[in-house]
């Protein structure tokens, strides 16, 4: 028996040596690293392909972001400001954007802070540097380090893609609320009920305590011969 296992691993072992390597002929499947524009059909839906390559320029794009939340009809910003004058006056908001309650450091900030005086289609850093509203991670990172690195490797917030390709990020204010950005308290829901504990097709429900106390009349009846007091 030992003989012919060790003839059969040889021959196995020949023939792994002497074969070919197998050579797929360029453009086949196996020859081919698959992308979300290979699969058309499945994201004609979703934004998930917008700036995945390049923007508009053709310069390739750090990070691939959907379009930003805003509330409908206040983009582009320009279409009403162009009518006036900006006021840097820190001031609450009546006019308009009344709705707009600052709890984001209110104390030593304001709107302009942020938002461009001179051009309310687009951000500022602290530097000046104009940004657009699709890079408002930088703007967030400058204040918010830590949860910037983090959302930069897929850690904080959601990503989604390949492990070795093309990602999608969500912005900070597809989850955060720029001007309020703590996130309010939430009730937490009560447990799933175990399976032990629903109601039976001919019996009453099954409760936690029941199930205590049929346990503990079951180990006196164990004790005492099988007889309960």
């Amino acid at each position: 028996m030992l003989v012919m296992a060790g003839v059969t691993v040889l021959v196995i072992l020949v023939s792994i040596i002497r074969s070919q390597p197998v050579v797929t002929p360029a453009g086949a499947p196996a020859d081919k690293a698959y992308g979300p524009a290979d699969f058309p059909a499945v994201y004609a839906k979703d934004d998930a392909l917008v700036g995945i390559d390049s923007n508009a320029t053709g310069e390739a794009k750090a990070f691939a972001v959907p379009a930003p939340p805003f509330s409908e009809g206040v983009f582009p910003c320009m279409e009403c400001h162009s009518g006036f004058a900006p006021n840097p006056e820190r001031r609450p908001l009546e006019a308009m954007h009344g709705d707009i309650v600052l709890q984001h450091d209110e104390k030593n900030r304001w709107c302009l802070d942020c938002h461009d005086a001179n051009d309310r289609n687009q951000l500022h850093l602290a530097n000046g540097t104009l940004i657009p509203f699709t890079e408002s991670y930088r703007l967030c990172g400058q204040c918010h380090g830590t949860q910037f690195r983090d959302w930069r490797s897929g850690i904080h917030g959601k990503r989604t893609g390949y492990w070795d390709g093309h990602k999608r990020y969500l912005l900070c204010v597809n989850c955060h609320n720029p001007h309020s950005p703590r996130f309010a308290p939430l009730q937490p829901l009560p447990p799933p009920i175990r399976p032990q504990f629903l109601r039976s097709s001919d019996g009453p429900v099954t409760t936690a305590a029941s199930t205590q106390r049929s346990s503990v009349s079951a180990a006196k009846e164990a004790d005492h011969g099988g007889h309960a007091r």
